[in-house]
Protein backbone atom coordinates (compact mmCIF):
# COMPACT_ATOMS: atom_id res chain seq x y z
CA UNK A 1 0.00 0.00 0.00
CA UNK A 2 1.74 3.28 -1.00
CA UNK A 3 0.19 5.23 2.14
CA UNK A 4 1.37 2.26 4.80
CA UNK A 5 3.17 3.32 7.88
CA UNK A 6 7.06 2.50 7.72
CA UNK A 7 7.77 3.04 11.63
CA UNK A 8 11.57 5.38 11.85
CA UNK A 9 14.72 3.26 13.94
CA UNK A 10 13.81 6.58 16.29
CA UNK A 11 10.45 7.72 17.32
CA UNK A 12 10.38 11.47 17.71
CA UNK A 13 7.42 13.47 18.68
CA UNK A 14 7.01 16.11 15.54
CA UNK A 15 2.93 16.83 15.97
CA UNK A 16 -0.27 16.27 17.82
CA UNK A 17 -1.73 12.66 17.08
CA UNK A 18 -5.12 13.88 16.57
CA UNK A 19 -8.63 13.12 17.43
CA UNK A 20 -10.34 14.54 20.69
CA UNK A 21 -7.80 14.43 23.02
CA UNK A 22 -4.46 15.10 21.01
CA UNK A 23 -4.28 18.04 23.26
CA UNK A 24 -3.34 16.63 26.60
CA UNK A 25 -1.49 13.84 24.90
CA UNK A 26 2.27 14.11 25.02
CA UNK A 27 5.70 12.02 25.46
CA UNK A 28 6.64 13.29 28.85
CA UNK A 29 5.30 13.71 32.35
CA UNK A 30 5.83 16.66 35.03
CA UNK A 31 4.04 19.91 35.79
CA UNK A 32 3.19 22.52 32.69
CA UNK A 33 2.02 25.24 35.48
CA UNK A 34 2.09 26.29 38.73
CA UNK A 35 -1.66 25.59 40.60
CA UNK A 36 -2.12 24.85 43.90
CA UNK A 37 -5.25 22.37 44.72
CA UNK A 38 -8.10 23.87 46.35
CA UNK A 39 -9.12 22.23 50.02
CA UNK A 40 -12.09 21.93 51.46
CA UNK A 41 -13.29 20.75 54.69
CA UNK A 42 -13.96 17.20 54.80
CA UNK A 43 -10.77 14.33 55.50
CA UNK A 44 -11.23 13.21 52.25
CA UNK A 45 -10.21 15.62 49.62
CA UNK A 46 -10.77 13.66 45.79
CA UNK A 47 -9.98 15.63 42.50
CA UNK A 48 -11.18 14.14 39.62
CA UNK A 49 -13.48 14.02 36.78
CA UNK A 50 -16.50 12.36 35.85
CA UNK A 51 -15.09 9.60 33.44
CA UNK A 52 -15.32 5.90 34.04
CA UNK A 53 -12.37 5.99 36.35
CA UNK A 54 -13.52 8.75 38.37
CA UNK A 55 -17.15 7.59 38.49
CA UNK A 56 -15.77 4.40 40.49
CA UNK A 57 -15.12 6.44 43.51
CA UNK A 58 -17.31 8.62 43.79
CA UNK A 59 -20.21 5.66 43.42
CA UNK A 60 -18.11 4.18 45.96
CA UNK A 61 -18.03 7.56 48.41
CA UNK A 62 -21.67 7.55 48.24
CA UNK A 63 -22.31 3.87 48.40
CA UNK A 64 -20.28 4.38 51.96
CA UNK A 65 -22.38 7.64 53.06
CA UNK A 66 -25.26 5.46 52.50
CA UNK A 67 -24.54 2.92 54.66
CA UNK A 68 -23.57 5.04 57.34
CA UNK A 69 -19.96 5.65 57.46
CA UNK A 70 -18.03 8.74 58.25
CA UNK A 71 -16.59 9.07 54.54
CA UNK A 72 -17.66 12.67 53.90
CA UNK A 73 -15.78 14.08 51.12
CA UNK A 74 -15.20 17.16 49.14
CA UNK A 75 -15.10 16.45 45.41
CA UNK A 76 -13.08 18.88 43.00
CA UNK A 77 -13.63 19.47 39.56
CA UNK A 78 -10.21 18.59 37.77
CA UNK A 79 -10.95 19.28 33.76
CA UNK A 80 -8.49 17.22 31.74
CA UNK A 81 -9.37 19.38 28.45
CA UNK A 82 -7.95 22.10 30.17
CA UNK A 83 -4.62 20.61 31.37
CA UNK A 84 -5.94 20.87 35.23
CA UNK A 85 -3.83 17.45 35.82
CA UNK A 86 -0.74 19.32 34.78
CA UNK A 87 -0.79 21.85 37.56
CA UNK A 88 2.07 21.31 39.92
CA UNK A 89 -0.61 20.80 42.85
CA UNK A 90 -1.94 17.80 41.23
CA UNK A 91 1.08 16.14 39.54
CA UNK A 92 2.35 16.49 43.54
CA UNK A 93 -0.78 14.22 44.27
CA UNK A 94 -0.30 11.88 41.62
CA UNK A 95 2.98 12.21 39.09
CA UNK A 96 1.02 10.06 36.50
CA UNK A 97 -0.91 13.20 35.58
CA UNK A 98 -4.65 11.11 35.89
CA UNK A 99 -7.87 11.50 37.99
CA UNK A 100 -8.83 10.52 40.27
CA UNK A 101 -6.43 11.47 43.02
CA UNK A 102 -7.24 11.48 46.70
CA UNK A 103 -6.25 13.20 49.56
CA UNK A 104 -6.84 11.69 52.86
CA UNK A 105 -5.71 14.74 55.05
CA UNK A 106 -6.51 12.43 58.56
CA UNK A 107 -3.63 10.21 58.01
CA UNK A 108 -1.55 12.68 55.10
CA UNK A 109 -1.51 9.86 52.57
CA UNK A 110 -2.15 10.61 49.17
CA UNK A 111 -3.55 7.26 46.75
CA UNK A 112 -3.74 7.45 43.22
CA UNK A 113 -5.15 5.07 40.50
CA UNK A 114 -9.07 4.04 40.57
CA UNK A 115 -8.30 0.66 42.02
CA UNK A 116 -6.02 2.01 44.88
CA UNK A 117 -8.78 4.62 46.00
CA UNK A 118 -11.24 1.62 46.11
CA UNK A 119 -9.53 -0.83 47.71
CA UNK A 120 -7.85 2.11 50.21
CA UNK A 121 -11.63 3.10 51.10
CA UNK A 122 -12.61 -0.52 51.36
CA UNK A 123 -9.84 -0.92 53.83
CA UNK A 124 -10.26 2.13 55.97
CA UNK A 125 -13.65 1.67 56.39
CA UNK A 126 -14.17 -2.67 56.53
CA UNK A 127 -17.02 -1.73 53.91
CA UNK A 128 -17.73 -3.33 50.47
CA UNK A 129 -14.61 -6.14 50.38
CA UNK A 130 -16.38 -9.59 50.47
CA UNK A 131 -15.65 -12.59 52.68
CA UNK A 132 -12.81 -14.17 49.75
CA UNK A 133 -10.91 -11.24 49.85
CA UNK A 134 -8.34 -13.08 46.77
CA UNK A 135 -11.82 -13.13 44.57
CA UNK A 136 -12.47 -9.45 44.49
CA UNK A 137 -9.18 -8.76 44.43
CA UNK A 138 -8.63 -10.86 41.50
CA UNK A 139 -12.03 -8.36 39.42
CA UNK A 140 -10.30 -5.92 40.77
CA UNK A 141 -7.17 -6.50 39.30
CA UNK A 142 -8.87 -7.75 35.97
CA UNK A 143 -10.58 -4.42 35.58
CA UNK A 144 -7.35 -2.42 36.33
CA UNK A 145 -5.93 -4.81 33.56
CA UNK A 146 -8.84 -5.19 31.02
CA UNK A 147 -10.36 -1.60 30.63
CA UNK A 148 -7.09 -0.20 28.84
CA UNK A 149 -8.35 -2.47 25.62
CA UNK A 150 -12.14 -0.88 25.75
CA UNK A 151 -10.88 2.94 26.30
CA UNK A 152 -7.35 3.40 24.95
CA UNK A 153 -7.45 0.58 22.39
CA UNK A 154 -11.76 0.24 21.25
CA UNK A 155 -13.29 3.66 22.48
CA UNK A 156 -10.44 5.32 20.80
CA UNK A 157 -10.17 3.55 17.56
CA UNK A 158 -14.19 3.37 17.36
CA UNK A 159 -15.23 6.90 18.85
CA UNK A 160 -12.28 9.59 19.37
CA UNK A 161 -9.32 8.78 16.37
CA UNK A 162 -9.69 11.45 13.82
CA UNK A 163 -10.05 8.60 10.64
CA UNK A 164 -11.52 5.12 11.37
CA UNK A 165 -9.51 2.08 10.22
CA UNK A 166 -10.79 -1.36 10.24
CA UNK A 167 -7.70 -3.41 12.14
CA UNK A 168 -7.34 -1.23 14.92
CA UNK A 169 -11.52 -1.44 15.63
CA UNK A 170 -11.91 -5.25 14.28
CA UNK A 171 -8.85 -6.16 16.97
CA UNK A 172 -10.22 -4.02 19.87
CA UNK A 173 -13.81 -5.21 19.54
CA UNK A 174 -12.88 -8.90 19.11
CA UNK A 175 -10.51 -8.23 22.82
CA UNK A 176 -13.97 -6.38 24.08
CA UNK A 177 -16.36 -9.00 23.28
CA UNK A 178 -14.27 -11.30 24.73
CA UNK A 179 -14.48 -9.42 27.51
CA UNK A 180 -17.95 -8.86 27.68
CA UNK A 181 -18.33 -12.45 27.36
CA UNK A 182 -15.90 -12.94 30.29
CA UNK A 183 -18.70 -11.28 32.36
CA UNK A 184 -21.70 -12.65 31.10
CA UNK A 185 -20.34 -16.23 32.13
CA UNK A 186 -19.53 -15.26 35.67
CA UNK A 187 -22.81 -13.40 36.19
CA UNK A 188 -24.75 -16.34 34.90
CA UNK A 189 -25.10 -17.80 38.54
CA UNK A 190 -23.95 -14.87 40.34
CA UNK A 191 -25.79 -11.57 41.76
CA UNK A 192 -22.52 -9.55 41.51
CA UNK A 193 -19.12 -10.04 40.28
CA UNK A 194 -18.00 -11.84 43.45
CA UNK A 195 -21.30 -13.77 44.77
CA UNK A 196 -23.98 -12.63 46.66
CA UNK A 197 -22.11 -9.55 48.22
CA UNK A 198 -21.95 -5.94 46.31
CA UNK A 199 -17.96 -4.68 46.62
CA UNK A 200 -15.25 -2.87 44.96
CA UNK A 201 -15.14 -4.91 42.21
CA UNK A 202 -18.74 -4.16 41.47
CA UNK A 203 -18.10 -0.04 41.45
CA UNK A 204 -14.82 -0.53 39.33
CA UNK A 205 -16.21 -2.65 36.84
CA UNK A 206 -19.69 -1.21 36.57
CA UNK A 207 -18.85 2.57 35.08
CA UNK A 208 -16.41 0.74 32.52
CA UNK A 209 -18.58 -2.53 31.07
CA UNK A 210 -21.82 -1.74 32.58
CA UNK A 211 -22.08 1.85 31.13
CA UNK A 212 -21.34 0.65 28.00
CA UNK A 213 -24.00 -2.37 27.38
CA UNK A 214 -26.33 0.21 28.03
CA UNK A 215 -25.23 2.84 25.88
CA UNK A 216 -23.98 5.04 28.12
CA UNK A 217 -19.85 4.84 26.51
CA UNK A 218 -19.00 5.12 23.24
CA UNK A 219 -22.85 4.62 22.19
CA UNK A 220 -21.51 1.56 20.99
CA UNK A 221 -24.36 -0.94 22.41
CA UNK A 222 -25.31 -1.94 19.11
CA UNK A 223 -22.26 -2.41 17.39
CA UNK A 224 -21.38 -4.73 20.34
CA UNK A 225 -25.06 -6.91 20.35
CA UNK A 226 -24.83 -5.69 23.88
CA UNK A 227 -28.52 -7.31 24.39
CA UNK A 228 -27.05 -11.08 23.76
CA UNK A 229 -25.04 -10.45 26.99
CA UNK A 230 -28.31 -10.94 29.01
CA UNK A 231 -26.59 -11.50 32.41
CA UNK A 232 -24.29 -8.70 32.08
CA UNK A 233 -27.64 -6.68 31.02
CA UNK A 234 -29.08 -7.60 34.43
CA UNK A 235 -26.31 -6.87 36.48
CA UNK A 236 -25.64 -3.50 34.89
CA UNK A 237 -29.37 -2.54 34.98
CA UNK A 238 -29.62 -3.49 38.95
CA UNK A 239 -26.18 -1.48 39.73
CA UNK A 240 -27.75 1.36 37.48
CA UNK A 241 -30.56 1.67 39.59
CA UNK A 242 -28.66 1.99 42.99
CA UNK A 243 -29.38 5.80 44.68
CA UNK A 244 -25.52 5.87 45.50
CA UNK A 245 -25.04 4.99 41.84
CA UNK A 246 -27.16 7.62 40.51
CA UNK A 247 -25.24 10.12 42.98
CA UNK A 248 -22.02 9.08 42.60
CA UNK A 249 -21.79 9.52 38.19
CA UNK A 250 -23.11 13.05 39.08
CA UNK A 251 -20.26 14.10 40.91
CA UNK A 252 -17.66 16.08 39.02
CA UNK A 253 -19.76 15.29 35.33
CA UNK A 254 -19.61 18.19 32.76
CA UNK A 255 -21.40 17.30 30.02
CA UNK A 256 -24.83 16.03 29.46
CA UNK A 257 -28.48 17.28 30.96
CA UNK A 258 -27.54 19.76 33.47
CA UNK A 259 -29.75 17.92 36.03
CA UNK A 260 -27.35 15.23 35.69
CA UNK A 261 -24.10 17.30 36.51
CA UNK A 262 -22.66 18.32 39.76
CA UNK A 263 -19.26 19.99 38.80
CA UNK A 264 -17.69 19.89 42.36
CA UNK A 265 -19.51 18.13 45.43
CA UNK A 266 -18.73 19.30 49.16
CA UNK A 267 -22.04 18.27 51.12
CA UNK A 268 -24.77 15.86 50.12
CA UNK A 269 -27.13 18.63 49.82
CA UNK A 270 -25.56 19.95 46.80
CA UNK A 271 -27.54 17.15 45.05
CA UNK A 272 -30.81 18.57 46.18
CA UNK A 273 -31.03 21.03 43.45
CA UNK A 274 -29.58 18.97 41.01
CA UNK A 275 -31.96 16.26 41.59
CA UNK A 276 -34.56 18.64 41.48
CA UNK A 277 -33.52 19.76 38.02
CA UNK A 278 -33.47 15.99 36.70
CA UNK A 279 -36.10 15.23 37.81
CA UNK A 280 -38.58 18.65 37.10
CA UNK A 281 -39.50 19.12 41.01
Amino acid sequence: MADEYTPPKVWTWERKSGGKFANINRPVSGATHEKALPVGKHPLQLYSLATPNGVKVTVMLEELLAAGHAAEYDAWLIDIGAGDQFGSGFVALNPNSKIPAMLDRGTGQRVFESGSILLYLAEKFGAFMPENRVECLNWLFWQMGSAPYLGGGFGHFYKYAPEKFQYPIDRFTMEVKRQLDVLDRQLADRRYICGADYSIADMAIWPWYGALVLNEVYEAAEFLEAGSYTHLMRWANEIEARPAVQRGRMVNRTWGPEGEQLRQRHDASDFDLRTKDKTGG
